[in-house]
């Protein structure tokens, strides 16, 4: 059985900083890159918020470049992903999907959410030519322009009222009759003269193409059977996203939503030894730029604990 002192689970801005901090620090992590290498950001046309590149860069090659880095310290990367872990003792004991075995001393879990969709086949076509599941990533973009975000929670309308600052319009498309999200969330959206909200409704179709990408949606009234065409430039869903902890269940603590409970400011969980960092802990912010400064964390800690517990 293969043996390393740092496993780091999962790539993205979180896994790869945690294998550049961990490499550095001559620990010779091994980091399984999941089942989609370099995480969300891979299928993200610009990004243009992230420190350092004034021109902005596309997710993929960030991802490269974050990868090349981490190798250059000596982090093994590797394609795959780890299918069961069994954290009861140390050194801990994890299966990846070829079912090669491997021990750790420590572990950072960086497997990140994924964003949940309406799953519409013209939603895959679109996706980075106008549909987006982060307005905070993508809602600069559509600067003037009109858009909409479909759901009915807090994320959905704290979404569409950040867009209202950037949009000449916004359409909230709700399939229920009143929103599910906090009163005071409700009442900003609902008395903000830049949003529309659309009830009892469902998107039947986005419609665009590649040469302009997205320039409407067709809406369906769920009571009346009525098709409604709105035309945007934008679209943005927002109906909750689900993070990659199935393989942990049981063994570490989740919060309600399945996302891994950390001992703030640190990244330890409830077992000794384990850490988290990314979105897979993180329900709030969902940044690349968070993920990252949590990736530092988390290997921060993995150092500190296996100096105190050799």
């Amino acid at each position: 059985m293969e043996h390393t002192r740092c496993l780091i689970i999962g790539s993205g801005p979180a896994g790869y900083t945690a294998g550049i901090y961990t490499g550095r620090a001559d620990l010779k992590p091994v980091l399984y890159e999941g089942m989609q290498p370099g995480g969300q950001l891979t299928i993200t046309t610009e990004i243009e918020n992230f420190p350092g590149y004034p021109e902005g860069i596309s997710g993929t090659e960030m991802m490269a470049q974050l990868k090349q880095q981490a190798q250059r310290f000596g982090t093994d990367v590797r394609t795959g992903y780890i299918v069961k872990a069994d954290f009861s003792q140390r050194p801990f004991h994890l299966v990846d999907d070829h079912d090669n075995e491997i021990e750790a001393e420590a572990v950072i879990i960086a497997t990140g959410a994924s964003a949940r969709w309406l799953g519409l086949d013209s939603e895959k076509k679109l996706y980075g030519q106008g549909v987006s599941a982060c307005a905070t990533c993508d809602g600069y973009f559509y600067k003037g322009l009109e858009v909409a975000v479909v759901g009915g929670g807090d994320t959905a309308c704290e979404e569409a009222n950040y867009l209202s600052t950037l949009c000449s319009k916004v359409y909230l498309i709700h399939r229920r009759n009143e929103l599910r999200a906090s009163k005071s969330m409700q009442h900003r959206v609902l008395t903000n003269p830049k949003i529309e909200v659309i009830w009892d409704s469902t998107t039947k179709e986005i419609c665009g193409n590649d040469l302009d990408g997205v320039t409407g949606a067709d809406l369906q009234n769920l009571k009346t059977g009525e098709i409604r065409h709105i035309d945007i430039a934008g679209f943005f869903v927002a109906i909750g996203h689900k993070p990659n902890t199935d393989f942990i269940k049981g063994q570490i603590d989740l919060d309600e939503q399945g996302y891994i409970k950390v001992s703030n400011p640190s990244s330890a969980t409830n077992i000794p030894g384990v850490f988290a960092a990314g979105d897979v802990c993180d329900p709030h912010y969902r940044q690349a730029i968070v993920a990252a400064g949590k990736g530092c964390v988390a290997a921060m800690d993995v150092e500190r604990f296996l100096q105190e517990n050799k």
